[in-house]
């Protein structure tokens, strides 16, 4: 995984993510660990074991400021009103977009078994597509956004259905236990 570190003047960000407080204790056994030259905990539990490519940019010279989001014209599809169960159809804004979702963090998937694919829309308004077995649980979700968005490793968020919105509490459910096959995901920040 490539993870970029930025030192600023008051915190610090990985990859364009929200800036975090030198005062944070949290925070501040973060960067003794870079400082050792051992990789954080935190970035440990987020590739399990995997390797980790820690870059830095030094900007202590200047505020931190936060970086702007990219306006996306909406590129999905609409559903009919009145159908009992829409089946919901997802295009990537770009074959290079999905790509890059499934390259960021890849997700073992068994070819022998039958696969489904996942959107899951973020908190901060981007999104991922993953394909997942349907053996796999709620869990390898929430690892996968954590993978794919280091920034999202020391956030509290839960998973939602969209309509009829259910938090997917338990974790421990497969995919098709919980009925989410071929569907959308939300994050959402506590």
């Amino acid at each position: 995984v490539q993870i970029l570190l930025k030192l600023w003047r008051n915190g610090f960000s990985l990859d364009d993510g929200e800036l975090r407080s030198y005062s944070d204790p949290i925070n501040a056994q973060f960067l003794e660990s870079v400082k050792r030259g051992e990789i954080p905990v935190e970035l440990q539990r987020l590739v399990h074991g995997g390797q980790v490519n820690l870059d830095m940019e030094d900007h202590q010279e200047q505020e931190y400021v936060k970086p702007r989001l990219r306006f996306k014209a909406f590129s999905g599809e609409g559903q009919k009103l009145g159908s009992l169960t829409p089946e919901i159809v997802s295009t990537p804004s770009s074959p290079e977009e999905e790509e890059k979702s499934i390259l960021n963090a890849p997700v073992l998937i068994d070819d022998s078994m039958p696969a489904t694919k996942i959107q899951i829309r973020l908190a901060d308004g981007s999104r991922l597509i993953q394909r997942f077995n349907q053996t796999h649980r709620i869990k390898d979700i929430r690892d996968f956004i954590i993978q794919s968005r280091p920034a999202f490793a020391a956030s509290e968020f839960v998973l939602v259905t969209t309509f009829p919105n259910r938090e997917l509490t338990d974790e421990s459910l497969t995919l098709r236990e919980a009925d989410i096959l071929n569907t959308v995901i939300l994050q959402q920040l506590k």
